[in-house]
């Protein structure tokens, strides 16, 4: 890992020179405790706040999957309509890859920097598509109309990124050029700016995009998004970690036309394509496409990357190498398949038929003319190869080949091809021709050209057992006088004309006319060179011109030198070093005849000191690694035992975080290594394709509806299923009712489940839990979580969800009804709901009653014997034996005697057995996707058809009328009352027996008092007209008077509003002209 990161070249302080003595001047003169703080709360203040900031760091460490050549990273853009995504997304590719799209569909892969790519996809107003989203972004661009503010939207999209993972989120403000007022600009930005921050968290980035120019955004704002973008730290999420998935560009059908041509709405095979991202992902696993259902992948296979990332060291993109792959937009001209090589070539192309142009008639008008004219060369290359009646391939399979002068004609499919090995940087060799070949050396003096006897002999010697490498070897070493150029064997082969007689002369010179070969002059042995040969080699390199240089070759270019300091660029140099390589041979290969004729006995002896020697090698290097696996051993111990390397001091100063970190990153490199350097088609079996490699995907039984209303406006996620993931059963998860969803939850109403990669209709019962038994609710609590079992795909525990009552309708509410996490995956649910029987007494002994109305038949009885009873007063007692008459009546015992006026209540649980319901959401299988509906609620069935509500007349509240209870006289006995004190002694008053004098005499005026009387009446009445008469007159006029103030009051107002906004105007005019 550390051999492919980029090794910068580091800062070097001057240390002589005029900056060298500046800067000892200036260390003289700084003095350090200058600035430092010289109170004490200052230090304790500065010292907790460096401590806040090191714990604000602190979190839960995750192990980071993410492999060495990472997929790109997806980016959604996010927001209600006509908010500026698809503007948003142009700009960024227009600043990333030069090129301008006039469709935004599907997924958009850019290559961004030297080893960063990122994939765009727009997010489309819809429910299911922005829950699919959530689920697969990395990061989130937020498109906000600053002119309107946030809507309803962007708030249920935070709420669905809430549930699941809560990826990296930036705001985008658009549409600023609409503000006039720039203090008002200010406001609206400072008040959006602190309501992101409240949905997220404080310090929450949020971009401003002022208008668009030329269809665009303004470049600088651009490139200061793109480089937030360029340096965002994303931390692996945890159902990425653990899941593997795939975000289709690309779909393909390949089921037989002639099977589509017979049933239409057949199943169909389809092939998906798409980097591949998250976990491993093995053959023949389980996969659930949202909105399609559940699949299984018969056929994955690694493609080549259409958007790969540049390789090796270098300091910027090149042109050529910011790459945009875009199939469903149309963008990317090559099309990378199993079987072809699709080139699409934009807009309609018609085959000429000459390539020069249409064969003039004599009926032709001129204008025929100019259409030769616009047939390009590119266009006559695509017409030539139409025309074509043989291919390429078949032309090279029927050419013939004669390799030596008196050899017969050979053609491909003659010649047998070598076993090659795949070296780990991803290049084919061949082994043997690379174990016998060794590079001609630059040779600087004539000592260096000299070849010895026995060096020659070992040449020689293998050709016999290596064939032709060692054989190009040869004659390359023989040719060592070129100056480290190799040689053209076209020109050995076939001849030169335009070749010089110094050439021959070169080439012809070390000739050994006595060991001629059936090759001809194809090979050629070298002698000893003496002075003279030297001589003439330097005279002819002279004689050498600029084509005579082997163009094969290429220039060194010194920048790519650090390219082989990585360690399979020394396993490959190490091949080309042979070491013993003869002894480890296979004693099968080559003849051992020859093999005795060639070699003498000094060579034999030769042979056996290098075989000690290599013995000797071979000890050492076993001596070596058993040192090396004895440190292993300590490493292990020492780490086992929590202290590796064995300095106390040091893992004192590691905290738990760090510590856990490093222990994470040295189980990765372990894991990455494991598998290095194994052929890659046995790593996919054992391990899985590794995530970033681009993938086909062969899924067959697909629903013919998902292919013909195929749209790539909504996004197409393969998302793999672990194990334990494809069994259903019932789930408990905690829920809470959205404070923002405008009706309570009822138990039995469906509800839209988005949990996992799976969405779903299931219908959930809701509970709360005391500890000793899970009791069921009819709706959910106001402002708490509650529990909610039902009966869908077994999730782990701890897994984020949200619920939608429905994803078709269209309304301005609050969609998101519901969020919640996985708690338990139990098969089992003990969900009880309060049974409560009442009965009443008829007949009552000393602690014994008989009791009635409670059950119907000593079934019943019999059935709740020993059971628990107690009166409303809290008298508690215990059922017994069922009695003859009534039917339904028992004895019962009590702690106590009871009244007749008691009632008797028996408090028993019933279980309630959760609904067994689970409807997959369906919503790429429709035309329109945003349509689906499943079952509907109970509310809606009942409005269509115009049912009421049932009233159930035991559940109805009754007015409670108690009969008013006559007590008797409290009765104290006289030798009581004589003891009392005469406070509490009884103070009644003994009713009269007969009438009074006063009650029995009648008072009879005379008729002057009569009179008198009769007057007085009647002034009294006269006095009262009079004062209501003049009450309301008083009435009236205070009305009048009312409202004549208030006309008053209004003109005075009106006057008073328009001077003081004429004084206020000048005053502004007058601060204005300061």
């Amino acid at each position: 890992m550390d051999s492919t990161k980029q090794a910068n070249k580091t800062h070097r302080i001057p240390k002589s020179g005029a900056s060298g003595k500046n800067k000892k001047k200036n260390a003289e003169k700084n003095n350090p405790k200058a600035f430092s703080m010289q109170s004490g709360n200052r230090a304790s203040k500065m010292a907790s706040r460096r401590l806040e900031l090191q714990e604000k760091k602190y979190h839960v460490p995750l192990v980071d999957r993410t492999p060495l050549t990472p997929p790109p990273i997806v980016i959604a853009v996010v927001g209600p309509p006509k908010t500026g995504k698809t503007t948003l997304i142009k700009s960024l590719i227009k600043r990333y890859t030069k090129m301008t799209l006039n469709e935004i569909r599907g997924p958009i892969t850019v290559v961004s920097g030297k080893k960063q790519r990122l994939t765009f996809m727009e997010g489309v107003n819809d429910m299911n598509a922005l829950i699919d989203i959530a689920k697969v972004a990395d990061l989130v661009l937020l498109t906000v109309d600053a002119s309107f503010g946030f809507e309803m939207e962007t708030f249920e999209f935070l709420n669905i990124l809430q549930t699941h993972g809560f990826p990296k989120i930036m705001g985008v403000l658009t549409f600023l050029d609409k503000f006039k007022d720039s203090k008002k600009l200010t406001n609206t930005k400072k008040k959006l700016k602190h309501r992101f921050w409240t949905e997220i968290y404080q310090g929450a980035k949020l971009f401003y995009l002022s208008g668009v120019i030329n269809g665009r955004y303004p470049n600088q704002e651009i490139l200061n998004l793109s480089r937030f973008i360029s340096v965002m730290k994303f931390r692996p999420l945890v159902w990425h970690n653990t899941h593997p998935y795939v975000l289709a560009d690309r779909i393909e059908d390949i089921t037989d036309r002639e099977l589509i041509r017979q049933n239409p709405k057949s199943d169909r095979n389809v092939v998906m394509y798409g980097y591949l991202r998250g976990t491993n992902f093995k053959k023949n696993s389980m996969i659930h496409i949202p909105g399609a259902g559940d699949f299984t992948v018969d056929e994955i296979e690694s493609q080549v990357d259409p958007c790969a990332l540049p390789t090796g060291i270098r300091k910027k993109l090149d042109e050529k190498q910011k790459l945009i792959y875009a199939p469903m937009s149309d963008v990317g001209g090559l099309i990378f398949d199993k079987d072809a090589v699709y080139i699409n070539v934009p807009g309609s192309f018609t085959k000429k038929s000459k390539i020069s142009g249409y064969e003039k008639k004599d009926s032709e008008s001129e204008d025929s003319e100019n259409d030769d004219k616009i047939v390009g060369q590119g266009e006559k290359m695509v017409m030539m190869l139409q025309d074509a009646e043989i291919s390429g391939t078949d032309k090279l399979k029927s050419s013939e080949f004669k390799l030596f002068t008196q050899s017969d004609p050979l053609k491909a499919n003659d010649i047998e091809n070598t076993q090659t090995d795949q070296v780990p940087n991803g290049k084919i060799t061949n082994s043997k021709i690379e174990e016998g070949f060794e590079d001609a050396p630059f040779a600087e003096t004539e000592s260096e050209l000299e070849l010895s006897d026995d060096e020659y002999d070992n040449e020689f010697n293998s050709v016999y057992e290596n064939g032709i490498g060692s054989a190009k070897t040869l004659g390359l070493n023989n040719n060592i006088y070129v100056g480290n150029r190799r040689v053209d064997l076209m020109d050995l082969v076939y001849g030169n004309a335009e070749s010089s007689k110094n050439k021959e002369k070169r080439y012809n010179q070390d000739i050994d006319d006595g060991e001629e070969s059936d090759a001809g002059d194809f090979f050629k042995l070298s002698k000893k060179n003496d002075g003279k040969e030297s001589q003439n080699l330097s005279d002819a390199d002279t004689d050498f011109e600029a084509g005579d240089i082997d163009s094969c070759k290429s220039n060194i270019i010194y920048q790519n030198l650090d390219a082989w300091n990585t360690p399979e660029s020394f396993e490959l140099v190490k091949k080309r070093f042979l070491s013993a390589a003869f002894d480890n041979a296979d004693p099968n290969l080559g003849n051992g005849e020859s093999d005795e004729t060639l070699n003498s006995e000094s060579e034999t002896e030769e042979e056996e000191t290098n075989k000690q020697d290599t013995k000797s090698k071979d000890t050492t290097e076993d001596n070596a690694l058993k040192k090396k696996k004895e440190m292993l051993k300590k490493r292990f111990d020492a780490q086992y035992d929590g202290n590796e390397s064995g300095d106390e001091n040091l893992d004192k100063e590691k905290d738990m975080f760090t510590s856990k970190k490093e222990e994470f990153e040295k189980q990765s490199i372990i894991n990455r290594e494991e598998f290095q350097n194994d052929n890659p088609e046995l790593r996919a079996q054992i391990e899985g394709y590794l995530p970033g490699q681009y993938v086909r995907m062969v899924v067959n039984n697909v629903p013919c509806e998902m292919i013909e209303n195929f749209d790539p406006s909504y996004p197409i996620i393969v998302g793999g299923l672990l194990a334990s993931e494809t069994k259903f059963g019932f789930i408990q998860v905690r829920i809470k009712r959205h404070r923002w969803f405008g009706r309570i939850l009822k138990t039995g109403n469906p509800l839209i489940f988005s949990l996992g990669w799976r969405r779903f209709q299931t219908i959930p019962t809701y509970a709360l839990s005391d500890r000793i038994k899970t009791r069921m609710l009819k709706y959910t609590p106001e402002h708490m979580h509650c529990l909610a079992t039902f009966y869908g795909p077994v999730t782990a525990p701890n897994t984020g969800f949200c619920c939608v009552q429905s994803s078709s309708k269209a309304t301005t509410n609050f969609r998101i009804s519901a969020t919640g996490v996985v708690l338990d995956i139990d098969q089992s649910t003990e969900i009880v709901k309060k049974l409560k029987l009442v009965g009443t007494p008829f007949k009552i002994h000393k602690n014994s009653a008989f009791i009635k109305n409670m059950f119907n038949s000593p079934l019943e009885i019999a059935r709740f014997e020993g059971a628990q009873i107690r009166t409303v007063s809290g008298i508690r007692g215990q059922v017994k034996k069922a009695a003859k008459t009534p039917p339904g009546a028992f004895r019962a015992t009590f702690e106590d005697k009871i009244l007749m006026s008691d009632v008797v209540f028996l408090r028993a649980w019933y279980t309630i057995k959760p609904k067994k319901f689970y409807n997959p959401v369906t919503s790429l299988l429709l035309s329109d996707k945003s349509k689906w509906e499943g079952m509907k609620q109970i509310v809606d069935i009942r409005r269509e058809k115009g049912i009421k509500v049932p009233s159930n007349y035991n559940s109805h509240y009754k007015e409670i009328t108690r009969e008013q209870r006559k007590f008797n006289k409290l009765q104290i006995p006289k030798s009581l009352q004589s003891q009392l004190p005469y406070k509490s002694k009884p103070k009644l008053e003994q009713k009269q027996g007969s009438k009074g004098y006063l009650a029995r005499r009648a008072v009879i005026m005379e008729p002057d008092e009569k009179k008198v009387v009769t007057l007085i009446n009647e002034i009294n009445l006269l006095n009262r007209e009079k004062t209501e008469k003049r009450k309301a007159k008083q009435q009236e006029s205070r009305e009048k008077n009312a409202k004549k103030i208030k006309l008053q009051n209004e003109v005075s107002q009106s006057k008073i509003n328009r001077s003081r906004k004429e004084h206020f105007r000048k005053q502004g005019l007058m601060e204005k002209h300061k």
